[in-house]
């Protein structure tokens, strides 16, 4: 990947003096070491009217898979093999932008010793970048320079030329036109181009905050698309994106006030707590969860909907849990969990706790069986009611952990929420919630159909009159293999007993003909369905194939 500056220059103020505002000779090639690759800086042209810097940046491939680029940890989010096919090493990315950064560093704080008149003077500048993804198209690239006072040119780039057909791809053909500082030109690139490319190589950190204000200083709290800008160069962490957004609008004060911003943010003494503030309810369901986990000295714990991982990193600084499984469909979130945990910085002790899993609750899954417990915090209400019951059988009849935690939300409670319109859900995307009597009735039958007894806890204030805002149930597996087995329970028993009846009536076989009735006697006791075992091979498996059409039958 590459981009070239370009100025234009007279007799007096000639071109090559770009080489004294970059520190980088026109007439010698250089070439810098960068964590993934090696950026090298030429001049293709530099005389007195022309002067053209060229940054080239050869990316590794090999270090972008050790450095877990390849993994999707901050790469493109789409590149589920961005292991062996990718788009790092071509398009220009945040990795062109950490290179402006380590190679240009004088030139981007406008420092230039040998000239110092030249970092503040206006020039007449042309950059392009032939290969740049947008996320949004040209026309958000536009939105993006246009308010800065470029003139931009964005050229979608088909994806074959060959087949025109086939129409244009996410990339652009980036050119920049306008009479700027230099300094301000690469402090725009440097925000702009991950921006654009909707994604980082490297974790997020709250220190990116300071990164983005100081390299916006001066154009960003004005900016039209600021909030789109803060949130995508801070890899959609909202908590982050909420202080950016925040110290940008105190700049704006300030600035109007004509007062530096210390000044303006004084209303609360730091060293006086004046108000207690409320624990968030995605803290306390947390908390919930891990106590119940603790209390049932669970040690290896799947949790079922990880989402981007908030409670598979609660587990990790917990020592007991010694293995921890994140499953979610979505590869989206299971990238966001792995950069939100840093898995690519964590020890390899740490680490090798950690699994995440792509994988559908829809469907049963072997890598699922044998774990202390499961979790299935706030995910049921994301599933449409009719695939409730695959659901239920994946996790309860397939994967039977000893111990099931899930919560949902309290759809009685939702009165209490002053910002929530009458009659809606909490979130765009369930499909259901339920009262406290429906939740109930629903987990007391998956309960019976499985072999699991279930208690019920609060989470949130537990209001007299509509409940807590959350409710938890707590599934622990029974030994009662009697009254409230499964279906589901003894079509995987028969399975078992139909291997182990195998076995018994080859050795049967073996014996004197004089033992004969017992034998019939034991398969008349197998084909008992009262004492849910399965059947033996022959004439009898037509019993076992027509047992488990019926369990198939209930679960869906």
């Amino acid at each position: 990947m590459f981009l070239t500056i370009t100025i234009t220059g007279s007799a007096d103020r000639p071109a090559t003096d770009l080489g004294f505002l970059l520190h980088k000779h026109p007439d010698r090639a250089q070439r810098f070491s960068t964590s993934y690759g090696v950026a090298h800086v030429l001049y293709p042209e530099a005389d007195a009217q022309r002067c053209t810097a060229a940054l080239l940046l050869e990316v590794d491939p090999i270090a972008l898979v050790r450095r877990g680029q390849g993994k999707g940890r901050g790469g493109a989010p789409d590149s589920a093999l961005g292991q062996y096919v990718n788009d790092r090493p071509y398009a220009a990315s945040s990795l062109l932008a950490v290179a402006l950064r380590s190679v240009f560093t004088s030139a981007m704080k406008g420092e230039c010793a040998a000239r110092p008149e030249l970092p503040g003077r206006a020039m007449p500048l042309r950059i392009e970048v032939p290969v740049l993804p947008a996320r949004g198209g040209a026309d958000l690239v536009r939105r993006l320079f246009e308010p800065l006072g470029w003139t931009v040119t964005a050229e979608p780039l088909p994806l074959d030329a060959t087949f025109p057909e086939w129409g244009d791809s996410r990339y652009v053909r980036l050119v920049l036109e306008g009479e700027s500082r230099l300094a301000e030109a690469l402090r725009h690139l440097y925000v702009l181009l991950p921006v654009l490319d909707d994604a980082k190589h490297y974790w997020v950190s709250p220190d990116e905050v300071d990164k983005l204000l100081k390299a916006g200083e001066g154009w960003l709290e004005d900016h039209p698309e600021q909030r789109l800008i803060a949130d995508r160069y801070l890899a959609r962490r909202r908590a982050l994106t909420r202080q950016a957004i925040e110290r940008l609008a105190l700049e704006r004060l300030a600035e109007a006030d004509d007062a530096d911003g210390e000044e303006i943010d004084n209303a609360v003494d730091e060293e006086v707590d004046t108000e207690q503030k409320p624990v968030p309810l995605a803290v306390q369901r947390r908390e919930a969860i891990l106590a119940e986990l603790r209390a049932v000295n669970a040690t290896r714990v799947l949790d079922l909907g990880c989402g981007q991982g908030q409670l598979v990193g609660a587990l990790l600084k917990e020592r007991p849990f010694t293995e921890i499984v994140g499953v979610d469909v979505s590869m989206r979130a299971l990238h966001e969990a792995r950069r939100r945990l840093r898995l690519d910085r964590m020890p390899e002790r740490q680490s090798e706790r950690v699994r995440l899993l792509q994988g559908s609750l829809a469907y049963t899954d072997d890598r699922l069986k044998g774990y202390d417990a499961a979790v299935l915090s706030e995910v049921i209400e994301h599933v449409d009611p009719e695939r409730l019951p695959a659901l239920e059988y994946a996790v309860f009849g397939a994967a039977r952990p000893q111990t099931v935690v899930v919560t949902t939300p309290n759809v009685e409670y939702n009165v209490r929420w002053e910002t929530l319109p009458a009659g809606q859900v909490r979130h765009a995307d369930h499909r259901f919630e339920w009262t406290r009597r429906e939740f109930r009735q629903w987990a007391q039958e998956v309960g019976a159909r499985h072999g699991y007894a279930v208690t019920f806890e609060p989470v949130g204030p537990d209001d007299a009159e509509v409940g807590p805002p959350t409710q938890l149930a707590h599934f622990r597996m029974t030994d009662d293999d009697g009254e409230g087995r499964s279906e589901f329970k003894t079509q995987d028993r028969n399975r078992s007993h139909n291997k182990n009846n195998k076995k018994n009536n080859n050795k049967n076989n073996n014996k004197s003909q004089g033992q004969g009735q017992g034998q019939d006697t034991d398969r008349d006791r197998d084909r008992d369905p009262a004492r849910g075992y399965g059947t033996s091979d022959g004439a009898d498996g037509a019993v076992g194939s027509s047992a488990a059409t019926t369990g198939k039958e209930a679960a869906a």
